[in-house]
């Protein structure tokens, strides 16, 4: 049942019944002891102000028109677009309350909170890119990489349904602000249309083109890169027990491979302890594959972009083609498939990862397959 309120987008009559029925998640409890600065929320608490947005979004005709599926995505993501406040909300030392960083860590507790209930991978990945890009449509128009951006959050989620939710956070407040920041958002939607990008992804010249893009600057998404990149590293992503092992034995067994859970057992280092020591260790090893230009795998959770990052950018330096394959199977089965192994990761580490949790897109690499087990 619990799903099914998440995702059953309510009409007019059913919103306060509806937001009655929502105290049940201890996450939309925990909005109503989180403070906001005054200057931009003057009408109270973070629960206050999601409920303000939930009533202004169902009065907005563009959202009332929307396919059921698109109405369920814009509704939940109104209504978890500041799940993280009450973890991120600090008051400075001037007074003054801030939420540093709430949209992207926003993303991640929603991304956990609607896999353990079993949303599907879609609709949960469009909801958690409108979250962490929900403020973008405030401010885009006046940053100098509008550009780079726009087209950055269009791999991400789509620009149309995140100017519906900018918009709704936006009336469903009291602030001074609101006739400027409404101004904004229509520039993001005109901004976005003209570079081709409010209703789909933006296209590129090709993938190599989008990854210079992404990487360097003076770039343009319609000038093609030239490509003289060799061979090709295929990263491995997700979770423990998302079936990685069983992807690269069953697809790339012809390769080599470079696993961390083998260096870890060779190395007799516990999951729970430092992993430094094994990471490096794999790092040099992937050095050996680049220098010769081969094609091969990195297997290892690469959980998030920070973790990512190091990796991809060292194919970058050596002119290698990067491939990632993105691995995800449901809680309950991830967790058995995690049972099984012979290196079996503590449910509690498993946990701790899904609260630094981010899925690849295509601003990372050549290209991003997808693999979710049902």
């Amino acid at each position: 049942m619990s799903l099914e309120l998440l995702l059953a987008a309510p009409s007019r009559e059913q919103l306060p019944s509806r937001w009655e029925a929502l105290q049940t998640f201890d996450w939309v409890r925990a909005l109503k002891d989180c403070p906001q600065d005054p200057i931009h929320h003057a009408e109270g608490n973070v629960w206050i102000h999601t409920q303000m947005v939930l009533e202004t979004l169902e009065e907005m005709p563009v959202y009332r028109a929307l396919s059921n599926v698109d109405r369920s995505i814009v509704y939940l993501a109104s209504l978890m677009h500041d799940i993280a406040k009450p973890a991120t909300t600090k008051v400075e030392d001037d007074g003054r309350v801030t939420a540093k960083g709430h949209s992207r860590a926003g993303e991640m507790l929603a991304r956990r909170i609607l896999w353990e209930l079993g949303a599907p991978y879609p609709l949960r990945e469009m909801v958690c890119g409108l979250i962490r890009y929900h403020q973008i449509p405030f401010y885009l128009i006046e940053r100098n990489d509008a550009a780079k951006v726009a087209a950055e959050v269009s791999l991400a989620c789509r620009s149309d349904l995140l100017s519906l939710v900018a918009e709704a956070d936006i009336r469903g407040r009291i602030c001074a602000d609101l006739q400027r920041v409404l101004d904004n958002i229509e520039l993001f939607r005109a901004f976005c249309i003209e570079e081709g990008c409010y209703e789909k992804a933006r296209l590129f010249a090709s993938d190599h083109t989008r990854v210079v893009y992404f990487r360097s600057e003076g770039r343009h998404p319609d000038v093609e890169a030239f490509d003289d990149t060799k061979g090709e590293m295929i990263l491995m992503c997700g979770l423990p027990g998302a079936g990685k092992d069983t992807y690269v034995r069953d697809h790339l067994g012809d390769l080599p491979v470079v696993s961390l859970d083998d260096l870890r057992v060779e190395m007799d280092v516990d999951p729970t302890d430092n992993q430094g020591s094994v990471v490096q260790a794999g790092r040099e090893k992937v050095r050996e594959h680049l220098r010769r230009g081969e094609r091969f795998v990195y297997n290892a959770t690469n959980i998030n972009r920070q973790r990512r990052g190091p990796i991809l950018s060292l194919a970058a330096d050596y002119n290698v083609r990067t491939r990632i394959v993105y691995c995800e199977a449901p809680m309950e089965k991830l967790l058995a498939q995690n049972r099984a192994r012979a290196a079996r990761v503590p449910e509690a580490v498993i946990r701790r990862m899904t609260e630094r949790w981010e899925i690849p897109n295509l601003t990372e690499a050549h290209r991003v397959d997808v693999v979710v087990r049902s």
